[in-house]
């Protein structure tokens, strides 16, 4: 019996308790929010604010400085788009780009679950941020908390008729899975307060679902979802270009704790067929089994992940079916060829253009000759089509006509926004979280560290003459996993200040987990690691063979099986 089995007739724990007593998410969230004493609001309010889309964070750059000072840490607020499938129109694109320097730091931010984050915000200007975004008909409701978040799909779903299906899918799943509580609208947008006329979440209960839920569409042979990352994952199956249903995976999640071997990253489990007329039931009864069997005790527990592992996987297919009222259909086959991005031009099958563009760790700023926040509102400016986020934190101009073509090459050009001509590719392939100085949890550096490691490492491979290998890098300030970094070939994983764990072996797909290779190093040790694995790697790789498989097939990481860790995924 694994050790996140805990025993569940133990006390809840206190975001249980909050959530409970929150009155649908409005705890004390508008007098804290008016309370002009402090930059802060209560702790307690601070877990109920991640439902709303926003975390409260400090600068921990001026944590010391401003103790010494006999002041309260430098508070503000990060907030979360809610746009499924990554779409975002230009006109949404221009008030993003005036709320980014208006109201925050200057940036955007692209995440990894293909929405923007806004970074800096004070207190006092949270409420009139996110009545903006409102006005350009997005949202930030369920962007964070305990609820099924942003639901990202394949970031160009335009290829053929199945990709525009699936994307469809990815917002109606949105929708329907949303939260169906008045109390954003009463907080953030000033609606009146209902009397007499009772509340409820039909879905979600009071209490919402243990932990987050995250949802992911793929349509191979692109997996630039990590669809095996998602608790609920669904892998579309099309047959000349018709979208006949998908795939359902579920348990898949990259969190840890350092030191704690009861938490662990996990892919998720392929379970079954639906057709698209099954989905969106199913996808509800996936999240209703989890609300019900899901772990209330222990936080660090509550994933669907740790359900299926302390439940058994044929144990929670059989609730499901049970709840149905139908059995899924046998898997059917699949195959991807990777998890990356794909740069430059590609043609869509209605003769429209989409141009990607390498945004490294989707920070959107103006900083020297890359002047890329203000070439992208140039861009929104005469767009006739609609951008597109990706889950590796890039972004596709989309649905351009083909005569627009050259007009947008040339803005892209003169703001320096044409980077994915001259990266190489582990720095395209390269994914990183936000770390220090605005995270929490941040043990290490991540975002702000990527460019000089990059440099670095693409020094080893070009010593070897492997500059041209695709290498899929990640590296986070945790062990949380938000850049997805047991996904990557090579990976670091935050200890400390200037320390990681350094993790190897996963493949180029997105199918296989990589292992601990060391733990607890700096960069010098890093390197040193590194630099034989690079020599091996350019004197016995096989035509075609990944950085990943070749250190599984040579035998230079662990391949002894893990039972909570899947090392493939089948179909």
């Amino acid at each position: 019996m694994p050790a996140t089995c805990t025993d569940m007739s133990a006390p809840l724990s206190d975001f249980e308790r909050i959530k409970a007593a929150s009155r649908y998410l409005r705890g004390t969230l508008v007098e804290g929010l008016n309370d002009p004493v402090t930059g802060a609001i209560s702790d307690d309010d601070g877990k109920l604010l991640k439902f709303h889309g926003s975390y409260q964070q400090d600068d921990r750059d001026l944590r010391e400085e401003r103790r010494r000072q006999k002041l309260e840490p430098a508070y503000s607020f990060m907030l979360r788009a809610r746009l499924p499938g990554g779409v975002v129109t230009p006109a949404q694109w221009l008030e993003f780009d005036r709320l980014a320097r208006e109201y925050a730091n200057g940036t955007l931010r692209i995440t990894t679950r293909q929405t923007f984050q806004w970074h800096g915000i004070l207190k006092r200007r949270l409420k009139p941020t996110i009545a903006a975004i409102h006005a350009s008909l997005a949202s930030t409701i369920a962007a964070c908390g305990d609820v099924v978040r942003n639901v990202v799909s394949t970031a160009n779903p335009v290829q053929t008729k199945a990709h525009g299906e699936a994307y469809a899918w990815a917002a109606k799943l949105s929708d329907g899975l949303a939260p169906r509580t008045r109390a954003y609208h009463e907080i953030w947008l000033d609606g009146q307060a209902v009397v007499g006329e009772p509340e409820e979440e039909p879905l979600y209960g009071t209490t919402y679902l243990p932990r987050k839920f995250k949802i992911g569409l793929a349509i191979p042979p692109l997996n630039d979802v990590d669809v095996f990352s998602q608790d609920l994952g669904l892998i579309a199956i099309a047959e000349d270009g018709e979208l006949k249903g998908f795939n359902v995976a579920v348990g898949g999640g990259m969190g840890a704790t350092h030191g704690d071997p009861s938490t662990y990253p996990r892919l998720a489990s392929v379970i079954g067929f639906v057709t698209p007329e099954q989905l969106f039931a199913t996808a509800e009864a996936v999240v209703a089994v989890q609300r019900d069997w899901g772990n209330r005790v222990e936080r660090k527990h509550a994933r669907l992940k740790y359900t299926l592992d302390h439940r058994g996987l044929d144990a929670f297919k059989v609730e499901l079916e049970r709840r149905l009222g139908f059995a899924l259909e046998p898997a059917r086959p699949f195959r991807f060829d990777h998890n990356g991005d794909r740069y430059g031009w590609i043609e869509g099958h209605d003769g429209r253009w989409h141009l990607t563009l390498h945004i490294e760790s989707g920070r959107l700023a103006d900083r020297g000759e890359r002047r890329w926040l203000t070439g992208l509102r140039e861009l929104a400016n005469v767009h006739e089509g609609d951008f597109r986020l990706t889950c590796n934190q890039n972004l596709i101009v989309a649905n351009v006509p083909a005569p627009q073509r050259a007009r947008i090459d040339a803005i892209v050009a003169a703001h320096g926004l044409d980077d994915y001509r001259r990266a190489g590719p582990i720095r395209r392939h390269a994914v990183s979280c936000v770390a220090l100085p605005t995270c929490g949890l941040a043990m290490a550096e991540a975002e702000r560290y990527l460019p000089e490691l990059l440099d670095k490492v693409e020094t080893l491979l070009s010593r070897h003459g492997i500059a041209d290998a695709p290498i899929v890098l990640r590296i986070s300030g945790c062990p949380n996993g938000c850049s997805r970094p047991y996904l990557g070939e090579i990976a670091l994983v935050g200890r400390g200040p200037g320390r990681y764990d350094l993790r190897l072996g996963a493949d180029f797909s997105g199918q296989r987990l990589n292992r601990a290779y060391r733990e607890n190093v700096d960069e010098a040790a890093i390197l040193e690691a590194l630099d034989p694995l690079f020599e091996r790697y350019a004197r016995e790789r096989q035509p075609e063979e990944g950085f990943g498989d070749f250190l599984l097939r040579a035998g230079a990481i662990d391949t002894a099986p893990d039972r909570r860790i899947p090392l493939e995924v089948t179909a």
